[in-house]
């Protein structure tokens, strides 16, 4: 196995020739260091060519990046990985793609970083995976995009204020997610293909509470209310009147998985518990988002209702035009309970917002992340290796982010 430091790259982007590698390409181009050693890789030399042309309209001083061929084959990627020390794959869906990817890099001792959104395929990888990477000191880290570095890593920063300030763990967290953002075909693609390539008992499994973390998670305290379940509506002091978010399980499932992989659950604490929502304006219209989320959800589960969203999204390498990307948000607001006994507990809140498109966000959080791999060498040796989550990563991610533009707070809040 190459060692790190003796390889011909720092970054290589695989898939720089779709939808969200292009502005991560764009990104790596304009705001990561010109000295950096990087590479964009795929299947057409072609399209990569014009990928490195464009480029050099956003940054004429930098050092080009290097063109690597690679197909979706053992020896090919062997070869590319051994050749970088972090791997950034954009190439979905990653249950159609990614596998190969992800074992490569595990087996050769390559960090890899990707932006999938694909919970279930993320626990096969788990299952098949972590125990090589962690053997190889490869840190592989899945959904570290918009699914789900911002709620990973406001939770994690909450655990983190309040275990400093209050020397104790969190009992509750509640998350809300809003999102003004258009969907890219890629994107879309991965959330219809996984009906075809999973079971619904498989599908199941992956959305369970706590199925991600490595250790059994806590018995909550706290069940929702029947009004809760049964038409998904829930007040939370400070967040207002939230709803059931499509978005949620896959959000909810990574950040269990950080709380079982800090020190056993005990950073965040012996009764943690977390629960993603989508803010909603009243009662009525939290009601039927809850229902509309639920029935869209069943109906995907037929074929020909899949064909048929098909022919009305973009379609894969498509997406947002950069003028209407501009007039997007994304904003998720946080409060957590300190797990404290007596008549007044502690509350924290925290807030992750970013104006601008959501790919170019994901890009943004992906070239991020590398960089901290790339220059946290106590931190690459702490975490070992193996399939873990964005707030591994944790007070450097967020210090990037806020230099990038990132507004992102934590604060305890005071007593009322």
């Amino acid at each position: 196995m190459t060692s790190l430091g003796a390889r011909e790259y720092d970054i290589i982007l695989f898939g720089a020739t779709g939808y969200t590698g292009k502005l991560c390409a764009e990104y790596i181009t304009q705001r990561l260091p010109t000295g950096l050693k990087w590479a964009v890789a795929g299947r057409s030399a072609s399209k990569l060519s014009a990928i490195v042309n464009e480029l050099k309209s956003f940054n004429s001083d930098r050092r080009e990046p290097g063109i690597e061929m690679a197909a979706l084959i053992p020896e090919d990627l062997d070869r590319l990985v051994k050749k970088t020390r972090v791997l950034l794959n954009t190439v979905g869906p990653y249950h159609l793609y990614g596998s190969p990817v992800v074992e490569a890099c595990a087996k050769n001792g390559t960090h890899y970083l990707d932006v999938t959104g694909e919970t279930v395929w993320v626990l096969e990888m788990i299952k098949k995976h972590h125990e090589t990477a962690k053997a190889n000191k490869a840190i592989i880290i899945p959904q570290i995009g918009i699914e789900s570095a911002p709620s990973d890593l406001i939770a994690w920063s909450l655990a983190d204020l309040i275990r400093n300030k209050l020397y104790v763990g969190l009992k509750e967290v509640i998350c809300t997610q809003e999102m003004k953002a258009t969907p890219s075909g890629g994107t879309l693609a991965s959330l219809l293909g996984l009906f075809d390539r999973y079971s619904r008992k498989e599908l199941g499994d992956s959305m369970r509470p706590w199925a991600l973390s490595p250790i059994p998670g806590p018995q909550s305290e706290r069940s929702k209310s029947w009004v809760t379940k049964i038409f998904g509506l829930r007040s939370v002091p400070k967040l207002g009147i939230v709803t059931t978010s499509l978005y949620a399980k896959g959000n909810e499932s990574i950040v269990q998985r950080s709380w079982g992989l800090q020190d056993n659950g005990k950073f965040y604490g012996s009764k943690f518990s977390y629960a993603e929502y989508q803010p909603t304006g009243n009662r009525a219209t939290g009601v039927a988002t809850h229902f509309f989320t639920l029935l869209f959800l069943l109906a995907l589960a037929a074929k020909p209702v899949r064909w048929l969203v098909k022919q009305f999204v973009y379609g894969p390498g498509q997406g947002p035009t950069k003028e209407s990307a501009k007039k997007e948000l994304v904003e998720f607001r946080t409060i957590a309970t300190a797990d404290q006994n007596g008549r007044v507990t502690k509350r924290a809140f925290g807030r992750f917002r970013y104006d601008g498109g959501m790919y170019y966000l994901t890009g943004l959080l992906l070239a991020e992340a590398a960089m901290v791999l790339l220059r946290g060498d106590g931190l690459t040796k702490k975490l070992g290796g193996g399939l873990l989550t964005p707030a591994m990563l944790g007070q450097s991610f967020i210090d990037r982010l806020r230099d990038a533009g990132v507004i992102f707070e934590a604060e305890i809040l005071p007593d009322e």
